[in-house]
C-alpha cells in the first residue's frame, strides 16, 4: 500500500511539471491577436446558429398558419353544406357536416394554440439574435482597439529593445561592431610597433635592404652637422650686413636733415601689407689664410685653441 501511494505521488508531480511546463509553453506561443481572432469568429458562429434558429421557428410557424388557413376553409366550406342540407330537408347530411366541422374546429384551436407558442418563441430568438448582434459588434470594435494596442506595444517594445542593444539582432550587430573595432586597434597598434622598430632598425626593410643602424646612426649626426653649419652661415651674413645698414641710414639722415620719411601711398582696393625689407647678399671676402699648424690641426680634427701658439692670436670677429 506504501508503495502505491508513493507511485501515485510520483505520478501526480510528473503530471504536475509536465502541465506547467506546456502551459508556460503555450503561453510563450499564444498570440493575443490569434486568440481574439478565433473568439470572433466563434461568436460570428453562434450568431449564426441562432439566425438559423430563428428562421426554422418562422418556418415552422409558417406552415401552421398554412395548416390553419386550411382548416379554416374546410371549417367554412362545411358550415355552407351543413346550411344547404337543411335547407332541401336532409337533416342527416346536415348533422354529419356540423360534426366534421367541429372536428375542423378542434384542430383549428390547437393549431392556434401552437401557432401562438412558436411566434412567442421567434419573438425571443429575434430579440437574443440582435442582442448578440450587438454584442459581437461591441467585441469586433474591441477586439480591433486591442489588437492596434497590442501591436503599437510590440513595435514600441522592439523599437526599445533595438536602442538599447538588447534585442537578438541588434545584439549581433553590437558584438560584431565590437570584434571590428578591437581587429582595427590592434592592427593600428601593430602597425605602429612595426614602424617603430623598422625606425629604430631592429626590422629589417625587405625591399630597401638591410639597414646599418651605425650608418643609420652617422647619418644623422652629418644631418645635425650640416644644420649647425648652415646656422653658421647665416649668422655670418647678418653680422656682415649689420654695419653697412648702419652706414647706409647715417648717410641718408645727413642728406635729407630733418625730413620726414615718405609713406606708401594707399590704394583704394583692399588692405595689403607692406612688402618686406630686401637685403643684399654680403659682398664676397676672401678667405683668410691660416698657418699650416692650424690647418694641419683642423685636419686631424683638433680644436684650434689646442695648438701652442695660436690660442692667443686674435679671429677673424676680432681683427674686424
Amino acid at each position: 500500500m506504501k508503495g502505491t501511494a508513493a507511485r501515485m505521488g510520483v505520478m501526480k508531480r510528473v503530471s504536475l511539471v509536465f502541465k506547467a511546463k506546456a502551459n508556460r509553453a503555450l503561453d510563450k506561443m499564444e498570440d493575443p491577436r490569434e486568440t481574439l481572432d478565433y473568439s470572433y469568429q466563434r461568436q460570428l458562429e453562434l450568431l449564426t446558429k441562432v439566425r438559423r434558429g430563428v428562421a426554422d421557428v418562422a418556418t415552422s410557424r409558417k406552415r401552421v398558419e398554412l395548416q390553419m388557413n386550411q382548416l379554416q376553409q374546410q371549417a367554412d366550406k362545411l358550415q355552407t353544406q351543413a346550411r344547404k342540407a337543411l335547407g332541401m330537408g336532409r337533416e342527416d347530411l346536415a348533422r354529419e357536416a356540423l360534426t366534421r366541422k367541429s372536428s375542423a374546429q378542434t384542430q383549428l384551436d390547437e393549431l392556434a394554440t401552437q401557432y401562438a407558442q412558436l411566434q412567442a418563441e421567434e419573438e425571443k430568438l429575434t430579440l437574443a439574435s440582435q442582442r448578440l448582434q450587438a454584442k459581437v459588434d461591441a467585441f469586433r470594435t474591441r477586439k480591433e482597439t486591442i489588437k492596434a494596442t497590442y501591436t503599437a506595444a510590440e513595435a514600441q517594445t522592439r523599437i526599445n529593445e533595438a536602442f538599447s542593444g538588447i534585442s537578438e539582432e541588434m545584439g549581433d550587430v553590437g558584438m560584431a561592431i565590437q570584434r571590428a573595432e578591437d581587429k582595427t586597434a590592434q592592427m593600428q597598434a601593430r602597425a605602429g610597433a612595426i614602424d617603430e622598430l623598422m625606425a629604430s632598425g631592429a626590422l629589417d626593410d625587405a625591399v630597401g635592404g638591410r639597414r646599418d643602424d651605425i650608418q643609420s646612426e652617422l647619418d644623422m649626426m652629418s644631418a645635425s652637422s650640416d644644420v649647425e653649419r648652415e646656422l653658421a652661415m647665416l649668422k655670418g651674413e647678418i653680422t656682415a650686413t649689420a654695419p653697412k645698414q648702419l652706414e647706409g641710414s647715417a648717410s641718408n639722415g645727413s642728406g635729407q636733415g630733418s625730413q620726414a620719411p615718405q609713406q606708401p601711398q594707399q590704394s583704394e582696393g583692399p588692405y595689403a601689407p607692406p612688402a618686406p625689407p630686401q637685403y643684399a647678399p654680403p659682398p664676397p671676402t676672401e678667405p683668410v689664410q691660416q698657418p699650416e699648424a692650424a690647418q694641419q690641426s683642423q685636419a686631424n680634427g683638433l680644436p684650434v685653441a689646442d695648438l701652442p701658439g695660436l690660442a692667443d692670436e686674435p679671429q677673424d670677429g676680432d681683427r674686424s
